[in-house]
Formats: structure tokens, sequence, C-alpha cells
């Protein structure tokens, strides 16, 4: 079946063309302002805001004012004006707030761009791009499909980066009667109802004290100076590498149980509500269950596999999954191993939890 897959890499590119990306990065983030005051403004006159082509067909008066906006790419501009169109749709389905204005001095800036008569390629180790030509990029992986946009993206660490959207035909993989439960910890990162548990790496506190060193040196230095930009790009790359290891952390662990198994069962966490907790916030973010949900959901879908969802509030830490009785006492986190007092089966916490939301989820 053909699916949407993005391909990230980093970029390499030379002084004239980073230039003129942070030229379009300006270009798009002015439109974005310019039609979301004039669509804010239609509102409070009429009652009704505008649409994606009342604003797209003023993208060439507006070229003829400011010409120097033809000096990057169009598409980004569309793109600019369909992000704002996007935005207040979701907006009046309820799904997020009210768009806002951009500001240059968010830590990431990115824009997109749509293959359109060629000016999307790779070949070897560069890849085309509008307006820029050939940038030479680090070719981790094989492109797969039909290139079908690209997003240029600026991280607060200073490095470019592309991820280009392909539409690419995933094959599904062979039918298993395998069906796995997963329980997901903080001690232990997650515990599969059967086979090895996977431990909690902890990226966050094996790089706390570097962080904090370089954070201390931050607040030391003068606001908005050079030195201070040097410490906080450290600081950037710092946090980069804590997310990029989980991140590949979770892609492994997440493709093999894929792999193995026809059907997995998960919590439905409630991870925001999860988070009020001061005590276990940083572990619980540092954790990152949402990312490994997200993961399992769409390698699912891709691959012909099934998630199912144990309720949220299902008491699989408390209940036996032999004899289905309920012991609240175990509600302590602090208790990893208990007996039932009506089967005297032995139990461990997490083990048992994960054979419950097999259970509970099927």
């Amino acid at each position: 079946m053909l699916h949407h897959k993005a391909f990230k890499f980093r970029i390499y590119p030379t002084q004239e063309q980073s230039v003129l990306m942070r030229k379009t990065l300006g270009c798009s983030r002015f439109v974005f302002n310019h039609f979301l005051a004039k669509w804010n403004q239609t509102y409070q006159t009429t009652g009704k805001g505008l649409s994606y082509n009342s604003c797209a067909v003023g993208l060439p008066a507006m070229k003829r004012e400011w010409p120097w906006l033809k000096e990057v790419d169009s598409i980004a501009l569309q793109s600019a004006v369909r992000n704002l169109a996007d935005g207040f749709q979701r907006f009046f389905k309820k799904q997020n707030d009210l768009p806002r204005f951009k500001s240059r001095k968010h830590p990431v800036q990115s824009y997109t761009t749509r293959y359109t008569a060629g000016n999307l390629a790779v070949e070897g180790d560069h890849v085309k791009l509008p307006k820029l030509g050939w940038v030479r990029y680090a070719k981790s992986r094989e492109i797969e499909g039909r290139i079908q946009s690209a997003t240029i993206r600026l991280a607060v660490s200073g490095k470019w980066f592309v991820s280009l959207v392909c539409e690419a035909d995933i094959q599904h993989l062979p039918v298993t009667d395998h069906t796995l439960g997963i329980d997901v910890g903080i001690k232990l990162l997650a515990v599969p109802s059967e086979g090895i548990a996977m431990d909690n790496p902890r990226y966050t506190l094996q790089y706390e004290r570097l962080l904090a060193k370089w954070q201390r040196v931050m607040a030391r230095r003068t606001y908005g100076g050079s030195n201070w930009h040097r410490a906080k790009q450290k600081v950037a790359q710092i946090h980069e590498k804590i997310r990029n290891s989980r991140i590949d952390v979770m892609h492994k662990q997440t493709t093999k149980w894929i792999r193995e198994n026809q059907t997995i069962c998960i919590e439905d966490l409630r991870i925001t509500n999860m988070m009020k907790n001061s005590h276990l916030a940083k572990h619980i973010a540092d954790a990152s269950w949402g990312e490994m949900s997200r993961q399992l959901h769409y390698k699912a879908k891709w691959y012909g596999r099934t998630i199912k969802e144990a309720p949220a509030f299902a008491p699989s830490s408390q209940t036996c999954h032999v004899c289905g009785n309920k012991h609240a006492e175990v509600k302590n986190l602090s208790i990893r191993m208990w007996t039932c007092p009506v089967c005297f089966t032995v139990h461990d916490r997490d083990r048992n939890a994960a054979q419950n939301i097999k259970s509970m989820a099927l």
C-alpha cells in the first residue's frame, strides 16, 4: 500500500545557500504574519474570516509591493498561506488554539516546499532544492518512493535539516499469531507480557550534570551577546543529543515488537494528567511513553499490525491475571513483588500488569 514516509537528513549548505535559506525563512514568516493580521482584521469587521484562495491570489500584489519576496522560493510562500488556513480550520474544529504571529526569535524555524517540475531530486550525497540547487547532505539511508515535499528546518543548535516526504509502497509483514501486552514504567521503560523487559536508559540523567554546567555558563554571560549565543547553542546541542538517543532506542524496540507480533496491546495513558505529579514529571517526560505509542501506531498501520488499548484507569497492577482477584494494597508503587491472597501466585508487578493489559485490551 502507498503511505507517506518521511526521511530526515542533516544538510551542509554553502554560505550563499545558508543566506538564501535564512531569507526564505524570513519571507515565509512575513507572509504568514501579513495574512494573519489581515485575517483577524476581516473577522473583526465582518464576522467572517478569509480562505486560502483569497489569500493566495494576494501574493502577486505583495511581490510587487515588496520586490525582495521574489528572491525566494514561491512555493514556500504559498505553503505559509496554506499553513495559516489549516491552522484556522483546526481552530474552528476546536483542535488547537487560534493561530499566533510567528517570531524570528522562536528556537526552531522552518519552511516547506512541494515537488513540481523536477525541483526536488536526490543524486548521490546531494539533494536538489528550489532556488538553492544541489546541497550536500548526510546520506544515512536510501530514499524510497516518489518525493512529494521537502521541509527545511534550522534547529536551535545551528544545524540545518531537510525532511523529504515520499509516497512509498510499503508491503505488509507476514501474518503471525503472536499477541503481546506491554506495560510501561519508569524503572523499566517497558515490560512485555512475554520476553525481555526494556531497560530505561534515562538519558536526561546521564547528561544532567553537563547540561547544568552549560546552563550556568549561559546564565553568567551577557544576554544576547556572542558568548551567550555560543553557550545557548551548546545547551541546545546537549538537548538534541538526549532527544536523538531516546528516539533511536524507541525506533529499534518498536520495530522489533511490530515485526514479531500481530497484535500489540498497550495502556491508554493520560500522560498530561500524570505530568502534574511534581515528583515524577521529570522521569515521565524522559521516558517518552507518548513517543513510543505514536511509533507503534503508525508502524502498525504501515505493516498490517493491530494496536489495541486497555482502558486508562483499569487496575492492571492490582489484579491477579491468574484468578482475577483485585488486591488494593498493590496500588503502592514501592511494592514490586506480591502474592495473590486467593490463588497464592507470586507476581512481578510489571509482568502481571502486562498480562492484564493484554487480556483487557483483547
